[in-house]
């Protein structure tokens, strides 16, 4: 294209963290411009928050229904392609539903809706209109977590046998939501804005999305024990999980927000008949390989003889180090490729299409309803069903 993509934010004001997080990564590659925004649910903090943005004033919108509604008036060479939503759990359907049925493209964060029957009906409306949707699960944009996906789908590892995945924070060990200082804490604690799952819903997901992304595998039953541990709260802050994938390996994923004195120490290991992998999101440039017959093996990112989607995932040369936001930023790199060649009528290349869609949020709404299911069961297993 000749041209930037269009995006306009709903959510993300002023002091939001999120919201910056997406521009930044949305401005990191020069493909995309943000050019409206219905930037908060107070009116006088979105026209704030805009013209602290620059955005043209005519163009900084007191809610999402009117921007969707005056951007789809506005000239093909004016109007937004995409609109980002960045705001908590219980305001993600209606304006992805608004966005696309208005011929907008979508990027969301996860989990995708507040439920998994509006997760299968933003599904239902991408295949109807053909639209793009990006859900931000961030791990999957580090280089090396696609190169560990290459080397398993690759067979280097053979047949997986176990996965063991893991996400331990701190930050909720005290009742942080109560106190009046917090406002992510009393969001994501809240069921009304949250949903059915505290912990399990906001960072289990992301485990359980790296554990299925990685090894190509599904989850097709788990076990599951979900904890509220700090007096108080009323949505579960620890869980462990017993999981079987659809070849047979079994697998372990833990994720707890009172794991006092954690940052987001996100890791995956998985095993196969002749080695395993490791990857830890606190060291996101290496993967450490270990064969049965062999010494460990050390790879890092910008190295040689990566596989292709771990290199157009890479932005610095090899020993500077790639984080979050850059992961953050192949996303919308991506994204923005695939939506630009759709524009054209043309095909991006493979690499492009690699970033997580509507179905992959619907398997986390799934793993969310049955997490919750299984805990609250006596069975030892239930069926993952989607």
């Amino acid at each position: 294209m000749k041209r930037k993509l269009r995006m306009g934010m709903i959510g993300g004001g002023k002091d939001a963290f999120i919201g910056a997080v997406h521009r930044i990564a949305a401005n990191m590659d020069g493909l995309i411009e943000l050019v409206c925004g219905a930037l908060s649910s107070s009116p006088e903090k979105a026209l704030e928050s805009g013209k602290t943005l620059f955005l043209s004033e005519s163009r900084i919108y007191p809610d999402y229904e009117e921007m969707i509604r005056q951007e789809s008036l506005l000239p093909a060479d004016e109007r937004m392609d995409f609109v980002s939503i960045v705001t908590p759990n219980h305001v993600h359907f209606a304006p992805a539903m608004m966005a696309l049925e208005h011929g907008f493209h979508v990027v969301i964060d996860k989990p995708i809706t507040f439920t998994l029957e509006e997760a299968k009906l933003l599904k239902k409306k991408t295949e109807e209109t053909g639209l793009c949707l990006l859900l931000t699960h961030t791990y999957a944009g580090y280089p090396m977590v696609k190169q560990a996906r290459e080397i398993v789908k690759a067979g280097e590892l053979g047949n997986i046998r176990k996965i063991l995945v893991e996400y331990p924070q701190g930050w909720l060990s005290r009742l942080s939501e109560k106190d009046g200082n917090n406002p992510q804490a009393a969001w994501r604690t809240d069921p009304s804005r949250s949903g059915k799952s505290g912990c399990m819903g906001d960072i289990g997901t992301h485990a359980a999305h790296l554990a299925e992304y990685i090894s190509g595998l599904k989850i097709t039953k788990l076990c599951a024990d979900l904890n509220i541990v700090v007096q108080g709260r009323a949505l579960d802050d620890d869980g462990n999980v017993l999981l079987k994938f659809d070849n047979g390996a079994n697998g372990v994923l833990v994720a707890s927000q009172i794991a006092a004195g954690e940052e987001n120490a996100l890791k995956i290991r998985i095993y196969g008949e002749k080695g395993g992998l490791e990857w830890a999101q606190q060291e996101p440039n290496t993967i450490i390989l270990k064969w049965l017959d062999a010494p460990v093996q050390i790879l890092r990112t910008g190295g040689h003889n990566l596989s292709s989607y771990a290199a157009f995932n890479t932005r610095t040369p090899a020993g500077h180090p790639e984080g979050y936001l850059e992961a953050f930023g192949n996303l919308y790199k991506n994204f923005a490729m695939v939506v630009s060649s759709k524009i054209e009528g043309k095909e991006a290349q493979a690499e492009a299409y690699d970033y997580p869609s509507v179905n992959e949020g619907i398997r986390g709404m799934a793993f969310i309803d049955n997490v919750v299911k299984s805990s609250a069961s006596n069975e030892k297993w239930t069926n993952f069903e989607v």
